[in-house]
């Protein structure tokens, strides 16, 4: 029998948490197959994005609602850099309220939707309100679910590229990990498909198979304290994913454990207000020499005050300074760029999450069984919008 982030199947089904730790657990595979599927496909990616880049003057939005939000928020200012483009995350919930405003510019768009299930109404909506505001705009749809209304509607518009995501990504249960995780794969890949990634992809595949392994029990005797409070700071790219690292632990504890993000720099700007005796602060330390010094100076901070009940550095290059204190190291990334960072550094939110939660009693499959909160956003009422 299988087991699943030191659970075995019986003991996750009767914990309700069967899918989330064998979800978290798959991603190294999904990203493999995720790669497999852009290769199989590059050819009509390389024709689509051909096209699109051939506007100079190219607006690129990454968009998605929650989770899939950060996703672009995470990748948006690396691959700004990568690319030479002008590429922003905008969340669906914004553009769907503010679309005069966010669609402002009649500039070429490529609007990047990433989407689950892509059932959620404010997906399907922002690529209609986008295609009502703008005179040129282009459709890259990344979801996992090949039955939902984004990717149906997309399979008729010669303005629109498609790619779904390997099955198994859909995840089953509530949290979103390895359809985030997949969907950043995939996107990273197309927008600087020019250049050969494999190489990369298979080193982060590598690296985070044997992470799981490494950290797995540690998190889980971690996860036994008595935290109430975790920030999770991180510098670029790296916020975006402190972002998603923060609305799992919300989400899998069902808001039982205060949780929030900032970066390094912003953090001291009132936000440090919230740090007690039963706070964990994480901070994602990057691995570009210049940005590393800020989050290494506020890391010495953190240590300094000794208000914190912990202070966590996760790394990929050590030195006096990271491991004078508390720290966790993703072995083999140590030239690794940020965007690469991505991939393991999640994994250690997303063990900690799913922890943290069975510590408290919690269902991480089904959360919050009353149904505060669902899988698929419900309650949402798309109003119309008139130019």
């Amino acid at each position: 029998m299988n087991q699943y982030l030191g659970y075995s199947e019986q003991d996750l089904e009767s914990l309700k948490a069967f899918w989330t730790a064998k979800e978290v657990e798959q991603q190294p595979a999904c990203w493999r197959k995720t790669q497999a599927t852009f290769s199989e496909c590059f050819t009509a990616i390389d024709t689509f994005m051909s096209k699109v880049l051939a506007h100079h003057d190219l607006r690129i939005v990454m968009t998605g609602a929650g989770t899939s939000a950060f996703a672009g928020r995470a990748l948006a200012p690396a691959l700004a850099e990568k690319t030479g483009r002008r590429v922003e995350a905008v969340a669906t919930t914004d553009l769907v309220s503010n679309p005069y405003q966010y669609f402002a510019e009649d500039l070429p768009t490529l609007l990047v939707s990433f989407a689950r299930s892509g059932n959620s109404p404010e997906s399907v909506a922002a690529v209609e309100l986008a295609n009502q505001c703008l005179s040129d705009c282009y459709h890259l749809v990344l979801t996992c679910n090949g039955e939902g209304k984004l990717y149906q509607k997309s399979l008729d518009d010669s303005r629109c590229f498609a790619l779904l995501m390997p099955e198994e990504t859909n995840d089953k249960s509530f949290a979103m990990t390895s359809s985030f995780s997949s969907m950043m794969m995939a996107a990273f890949s197309i927008l600087d498909h020019k250049q050969d990634h494999s190489k990369e992809i298979e080193r982060i595949s590598l690296c985070s198979e044997g992470l799981i392994k490494e950290i797995n029990i540690p998190i889980s005797n971690m996860a036994s304290m008595d935290i109430r409070r975790v920030i999770y700071l991180g510098s670029g790219g790296l916020q975006g994913l402190a972002q998603e690292s923060a609305l799992k632990l919300l989400e899998l504890t069902a808001g039982k454990v205060v949780a929030t993000y900032d970066s390094p720099l912003g953090f001291r700007h009132g936000p440090k207000s919230i740090v007690d005796k039963q706070t964990l602060i994480v901070v994602y330390i990057s691995n570009n020499p210049y940005t590393r010094q800020y989050d290494l100076d506020l890391l010495a901070e953190l240590r300094r005050d000794k208000i914190a009940c912990k202070v966590i550095a996760i790394t990929a290059q050590l030195d006096e300074q990271v491991t004078s204190g508390d720290y966790w190291h993703v072995p083999a990334m140590e030239t690794a760029t940020d965007i690469e960072l991505l991939f393991p550094y999640i994994i250690f939110a997303q063990i900690y999450a799913f922890h943290r939660a069975l510590v408290l009693g919690n269902t991480p499959d089904n959360p919050c069984p009353t149904g505060e909160v669902n899988r698929v956003v419900q309650g949402v009422t798309i109003h119309n919008f008139s130019k």
